[in-house]
């Protein structure tokens, strides 16, 4: 049975930070990171998605974290296919995801950014988010098959946005669409009955990982800004509903990354812990 490690999905979530969960003399950003990997295994790196990684930040982490502890880093929003702002793009060049010479300048840089934790064994996987315009057809098979071509030897994660991949007339194809690229599916908890709401399923795609994001069961989503669409408390009850599903993923994989994402205050680090506890809890039953 594969381990199941339980973390946030940014330890520098301004919300996180302003909450009192660092205590003092650990809100510097070397004492934030150590502090945070003394209590969980992995995190995920969101502010990637935002800006391109800098390889001697990664280098920091590194140094900075235990042997053992693991990297999620959350691929730029360039290379998803999201809208980028110029202002955040290296050496000047425009932000069109059309320009193939553009491209191949933003893959070198993201690459030899995310080496280091490649290199010391910190690197659990590359997400890629893909919006909720990417819809199941012959276009965005395209674009995984190019994701797989530019990121060949990584460990890579795939979360989609649009609902109809994880329909039942779709899920086993997506499956295999995700298997044959050697890509992790990303299972979702979110808020239902939405038009944009992501069915709970947690599919199985690589031995090698498995990754369920917790997004929080807000209404509000898919509206609003970036607290209210994420502001939730998870209560214990809604946590244990996927203890079987979280069991079910580690019998079939080597590794299940549990990661929270709900960020209102300290919200997604006591949902993470509280995780930990319910799944070592049911393992001592067992």
């Amino acid at each position: 049975m594969g381990d199941i490690l339980t973390g946030t999905c940014s330890w520098t979530d301004p919300a996180l930070m302003r909450s009192g969960w660092y205590p003092t003399g650990h809100r510097s950003a070397e004492g934030r990171l150590r502090y945070y990997a003394e209590r969980f295994a992995v995190v995920e790196a969101d502010a990637s998605y935002y800006a391109l990684p800098q390889e001697r930040v990664s280098r920091m982490w590194a140094q900075r974290t235990p042997d053992g502890f693991t990297f999620d880093i959350k691929a730029f929003s360039l290379l998803t296919g999201h809208p980028t702002r110029q202002a955040v793009m290296p050496d000047g060049l425009p932000a069109d995801p059309r320009d193939g010479g553009v491209l191949d300048h933003v893959w070198a840089r993201f690459a030899q950014a995310v080496e280091p934790l490649r290199q010391t064994g910190r690197l659990g996987s590359v997400l890629f988010q893909f919006p909720p315009w990417l819809q199941p057809g012959a276009r965005a098979e395209q674009v995984l098959a190019q994701t797989a071509r530019r990121t060949a030897g990584w460990p890579i994660a795939v979360e989609f946005r649009h609902p109809d991949w994880w329909r039942a007339q779709q899920a086993a194809s997506t499956c295999s669409l995700l298997a044959e690229h050697g890509m992790s599916a990303v299972a979702v908890d979110m808020v239902q009955g939405l038009p944009s709401s992501l069915p709970p399923v947690a599919p199985v795609t690589a031995q090698r990982l498995a990754v369920v994001r917790f997004h929080g069961r807000n209404p509000s989503w898919g509206r609003g800004s970036k607290e209210e669409r994420f502001r939730y408390t998870y209560t214990r009850d809604e946590l244990a509903q996927w203890l079987p599903r979280l069991r079910e993923l580690a019998r079939q994989t080597d590794r299940v990354h549990v990661l929270f994402n709900n960020c209102c205050g300290d919200a997604s680090a006591r949902a993470a812990e509280q995780m930990h506890r319910l799944l070592y809890a049911d393992h001592e039953q067992t």
